[in-house]
């Protein structure tokens, strides 16, 4: 958990969000966007990103949160990804990413926690856990405050998002695999 919490730190202090006196936190670096706006752009990351990964993972909505000047969206993957397949997961949303001209920031030392950053100041953040769940989030610059909806992205399986998120219940022949690759 508080390894959860200092990576959504550094999330919110790349984005900007948070800090006074930066460009993207004053009044006339915020584009013309708004929290809605926002939150769409972030779920096309999400969507465009999931929709690269091969064979198709499962995943659900995690949660959904706005601040004051930005947005969170997360979702879980809840097929397995074992501990021989991480590497090429993640390699997979690099190679996506990269292509779409979004930047590295910065990576664990194990490896397992990767954060990109879009042309136009989204954080995106890849995240796998112990028991092979990977978490993807993108928090958002800090933009106009409006209302904000839930995301309208269909799960591809059973919906989580209102609920306590189990481990990981998915079986893939090729995520789920312990045979090297």
């Amino acid at each position: 958990m508080k390894k959860r919490v200092a990576v959504v730190l550094l999330a919110l202090l790349l984005s900007g969000c948070g800090t006074t006196g930066s460009s993207s936190s004053s009044k006339e670096g915020q584009s013309k966007m708004n929290l809605q706006d926002a939150a769409d752009r972030a779920d096309k990351i999400l969507d465009e990103t999931f929709t690269a990964i091969k064979p198709p993972v499962q995943w659900t909505h995690r949660y959904s949160m706005p601040g004051d000047c930005y947005v969170d969206r997360d979702r879980a993957v809840m097929t397995i990804i074992s501990t021989e397949r991480r590497g090429s997961f993640l390699g997979v949303l690099e190679r996506h990413w990269k292509s779409k001209g979004y930047s590295l920031v910065a990576t664990s030392q194990n490896g397992l926690v990767a954060h990109f950053k879009t042309q136009d100041g989204f954080q995106i953040e890849v995240l796998i856990g112990p028991n092979g769940q990977a978490h993807l989030s993108v928090t958002t610059p800090c933009v106009e405050k409006s209302e904000v909806a839930q995301p309208t992205s269909k799960p591809s399986g059973p919906d989580y998002s209102k609920q306590n998120l189990p481990a990981p219940n998915v079986k893939s022949t090729f995520w789920s695999s312990d045979a090297a690759l």
